[in-house]
This record gives C-alpha cells, structure tokens and sequence, in this order.
C-alpha cells in the first residue's frame, strides 16, 4: 500500500526517485513547506541563487552538460515570472528542466492574492508542458510525468505549479512505474522507406554535406560517434549550427566549422552550393538559412528531427524522417553499409576541391598589432591554453559568443553550452555554475562581454558562497558590441544606446564579492595572466580590455544569402570577388 506523505514530502521524496541530486532556487512563502523538507534531508544539494532567472539558467547548464534533466524551484507571483526568460530558452535551445513554482492556496486561486499570478496561463507558451496541481493525491503523479515529457522526444522545459495547501495535505505517493506516461511515447524509429530514399541520395550525390544541430547532442553519445563513423565512412564534408558544436570534433579531417550568420566562409558556401544536404537534428532557424528564397537552391533536402513540427515548418524536405537522430542514423548507417558502401567518390572528390578553395580565404584570419587587444586574439590564446584541459564553455549572447564559437575547438559534445535561439543575454554566467556543479574538478570558463555579463552579475555571490570556481572571461570593449556593430553596418553609424558610460571596476567588483580580479590590458601579459586566472583554485573575473569597435565577421548580412557574405579583412585583401568566388 502506497505510504501517506503531506505535498511537500512527496515533492522531495519524487525528486530522489528521479535521481535528481541537485536543485537550484530561491525559497519564498508559497514553497516554504518544500523547503523544510529539503532541510531534512541530505540527498539533495540546494544551491540558492540570488535571482530566479538565474536559477533556471543554471539548470539549463546542468543539464546540457550531463545529459539529465535539471531543476529549479521558485516561489509565486514574481519568483515564477523571473523564471519565464529560462523557460523560454530552454524551449529553443531543447533542453530538459523541470521548474517547480509555488502557487497561493487553492481557495485563493482567482482573488488577487498576495503573490499570485497565473504562473501556467503566462508559461504555456513557453513549456513544453505545465500544470497545476488542485489534489495531493496527483502530485507525485504529475512529478513522475514531467520528468518523462521534458526528456522524451525533442527535450524541453515543464513546469509545475503547486498550490500551498497541496504542500501542507496529506495523499496518497504514487511510485515512477505507478505513474502513467505511456500517453506520451514520441516515436523513436524512423521510417525505413525513406531512410533508403537518404541512402540512395548518398550514393549519388556529388556535392553532399551534413548540417547538424543540437538534436545530435540532446539524442545521446550515441548519436555522436554513430555521425562521426557517418561522416568517415562516406567522406562527406560536415558542418553544424551554433547549438550542435562539438558533436563532430573540431580537428576532425572533415569538419568545415560553424555555419550560419557568423559561420565561416566554406561551411556556408558548402552549404549554398551543395546538391544532398543532410539535416541531422537542426530545425532550420533563421540565423542558418538566410533568405530562404535562396537557401541552398539547388539541393534534395533530407531533414531528420525527432519533432514532427519542425520538420516542413521552415523549409520543405524532399526526404523527411521523423525519429530520434540516434535510431535514424544507426538504421541508415546499417543500410548503407548492407547496400556496398557506395558514394559517388570521383564526383565527391572533385566536391573537396572546390571546399578547399573556399578554405584559402581563411575567413577568421586577423593581426594583433600595437598594444591594444582585439577580441578575436584573446578567445584564439584563451583557446590555446586551455584546450589541453577538462574544459567546459559557456558563452554569454553577444559579439563574443560568435568569436568563442569561431575560434574554440569543441572535441566532445555537451561541452559548449550557449543560448542560441533566444540568445539571452545574462544567460552564460549562471549556466556555468550548473555546469561547475554538475563537474565539480572541470576547468569551467563563461566568455563574456561586459554588458551581457552584468545582467546577471549578482550570481559572483552564489559562486563565492558555494566556492564554485568558475572563470569569467570578459571581452571588455565598452559596447553593446553587436548592436553597435549592425548599427555600423545597417543604420548609417548611428550609435543609439549602444555605449557603456558607466562600468564598475570589474577587478574591484570581484574583490567585494570575496572573488579574485584580474585587469588585463596589453596583449604581451595577455598569456600570464590567462594562467593565472586557470591556476587560481577560485571564481575569477578577467577584465579584458579589447578594441572598441571591433566588428565579428564573417557576417551574412539579414535578408541576404549564404554566397553573399562580408568577409571583414579577407575581403578587403581582395580575395574573392563580388560573387564570392575565390581569386587564385
């Protein structure tokens, strides 16, 4: 017979059966009764927060870098509205959290009561998932559920809301193989007759390419080595979204880099001139595709995607299959093999000779000259000097976040954790301490700019307190550098609201949090003081001083196609031309 618990045991007593070991939140009247009970027990961590959007985000960091789902736990009224922003980016990005709220007791749901707010009306849009609970007896239930929905199919976030009168009454506590989710079972497998319709495409495609995005990694390590064994077995070129880096290794003999608004100059034109390009696990976003009337134009189109919404919703697949990216690439993988291993290999070689052209505009080339630092020579020594560690990376939104995925090399999946389709400023420093939490003897590092950093900066007090030693790495130049920079390009150098004219002293900032600071300003101590920032055992904040105006290219301008990039200093070498071909 099933034990009797009050709400608030049964909350706990879920979380355990779940194997969560750790929540992050911030405690307020309507989930108190929670709270005691985390008290009482010693099986999960509690890492409090001082902002509840930072709570999320911190879960979002935990489980990107484990593959498990992260938690939060917020109060009522404004402490489930912070959450909202972390909701979100989690719905983008696919990652699976589970967020408990307080809710004001049943009998005052609907009168206005102090902290009320209707927490699941304001997040349906942006869970996959939530509900309210009105009967003890359904909580565990519903608990048992939620971690199921967002971590089955295409993860996500789900939200739970919890009045405080179910917290305080007693029920009935339903185990996990009690609880029903057979309801939700998103199909695995895909289609056999259209993963031969991939695998005959293979077979004769002369310019191919794999374009992968975050579904590989959210599918498991599995999916991961089964598309590098793909991607060598076949020879086909690779190349991923912001959000699936490190899925194929960066030093990997067929790997193209990034692609997309900042991407690099072959991926794109790979990309643009390719006749089978394979989608595996992206959903087509637009920072990717350009303008879609001329979207690679003359390519068939295999798109693989475990959510059946996305496919056909921004660009139509001449070879759709629905299935965990994992489960379609060992069928087709298999198949492929069965059917000789053949590619159309003259054809693909001659394929490789024209990306390699496109390689010789070496599009992230820069100087660093005089004595100011540019941004992209502090990520290239940041990237060399930690790339021999057990590293992890988090990146805040901005300038910054493009040059850390230009310039970083990810071997391994769910070591880059970045918010791309929000793009959330304030979301990198919070996720790094979920990741720091989550591997706690890992080198974590959140590349930075000032004006993302600070939106969230209250969290160096968690850091300290919890003696999490995570690296801020601040590209300082002053600017909203992005917005700066498309104000540069697109509205005539009108700088409006795009200068920081008030910073703190970030080395002072750190001081008065009990962190280390460090300024550095001269790119001959740049390396130094790189080491110093790893070796200290720990928070830092490196206060970089770079160029001000600095512009992050490549760059494909909005409206524009992928052959129709500014190249920054490659283009003014004068070594393409107007149709972005390569002079040689």
């Amino acid at each position: 017979m099933s034990k009797q618990m009050t709400g608030a045991q049964m909350v706990v007593k879920a979380l355990k059966d779940q194997g969560v070991d750790t929540v992050f939140g911030y405690p307020g009247g309507a989930v108190l009764p929670i709270y005691d009970e985390i008290f009482q027990q010693n099986d999960i961590r509690h890492f409090l927060v001082r902002h509840e959007q930072a709570a999320v985000h911190a879960a979002e960091g935990y489980a990107r870098s484990t593959g498990k789902p992260g938690v939060a736990l917020v109060t009522s009224g404004p402490g489930a509205t912070n959450a909202v922003t972390g909701l979100t980016d989690a719905l983008m990005d696919s990652i699976p959290i589970v967020v408990l709220t307080g809710q004001v007791p049943t009998f005052m749901i609907g009168s206005d009561a102090f902290q009320e707010a209707d927490t699941v009306g304001i997040t349906r849009p942006c869970t996959k998932h939530n509900w309210l609970v009105k009967e003890t007896d359904d909580l565990p239930k519903v608990l048992h559920e939620a971690f199921h929905v967002a971590t089955s199919g295409r993860p996500g976030p789900v939200l739970i809301d919890i009045p405080k009168d179910i917290q305080f009454a007693s029920g009935q506590y339903t185990s996990p193989k009690q609880a029903q989710t057979s309801h939700y079972q998103p199909r695995l497998k895909g289609d056999p007759e259209a993963i031969e319709q991939l695998v005959e495409a293979m077979e004769t495609a002369e310019r191919p390419i794999f374009y992968t995005g975050g579904g590989v990694i959210n599918s498991g390590p599995a999916a991961s080595q089964l598309l590098r064994e793909f991607v060598e077995a076949t020879g086909f070129p690779i190349t991923s979204t912001l959000m699936g880096l490190g899925a194929y290794p960066a030093s990997g003999s067929k790997w193209l880099g990034m692609l997309g608004m900042h991407g690099l100059y072959e991926a794109n034109m790979a990309m643009h001139g390719c006749d089978l390009m394979i989608n595996v696990g992206a959903r087509f976003d637009d920072r990717i595709t350009g303008r879609l009337d001329a979207f690679s134009p003359k390519s068939i189109k295999a798109h693989i995607d475990i959510d059946p919404s996305s496919i056909n919703k921004v660009v139509k697949a001449d070879i759709p299959i629905l299935g965990d990216v994992g489960h379609v690439l060992e069928d087709a993988l298999r198949m492929w093999k069965a059917r000789g291993r053949k590619t159309n290999a003259t054809a693909v070689q001659k394929w490789w000779a024209q990306i390699e052209q496109w390689k010789t505009v070496d599009c992230l080339s820069f100087q660093q000259e005089g004595k100011v630092i540019r941004p992209q020579h502090a990520v290239a020594r940041l990237e060399a000097l930690t790339k021999g560690h057990d590293r992890y990376i988090t990146t805040e939104v901005g300038q910054h976040q493009m040059w850390a995925a230009q310039y970083m090399g990810f071997e391994d999946p769910n070591r880059w954790m970045t918010s791309g389709g929000l793009g959330t400023m304030g979301y990198g420093q919070p996720a790094a301490m979920g990741v720091q939490v989550a591997h706690p003897d890992s080198l974590v590092i959140n590349v930075a700019g000032e004006a993302s950093w600070l939106m969230n900066m209250q969290e160096m007090g968690t850091m300290v307190q919890y003696r999490l030693p995570v690296k801020q790495f601040i590209l300082n130049n002053e600017r909203l550098g992005m917005v700066r920079q498309w104000q540069e390009l697109l509205h005539g150098e009108r700088y409006s609201e795009s200068w920081s004219e008030a910073l703190p002293d970030f080395v002072k900032l750190a001081e008065a949090f009990g962190a280390k600071g460090i300024l550095c300003s001269d790119p001959d101590d740049l390396d130094d003081a790189i080491m110093e920032m790893i070796n200290h055992d720990g928070p830092v904040i490196f206060d970089c001083l770079v160029t001000k105006h600095e512009n992050c290219f490549p760059m494909i301008p909005s409206g524009k196609a992928h052959n129709e990039m500014l190249l920054g200093e490659a283009e003014t070498q004068g070594v393409i031309d107007a149709k972005g071909s390569v002079l040689v």
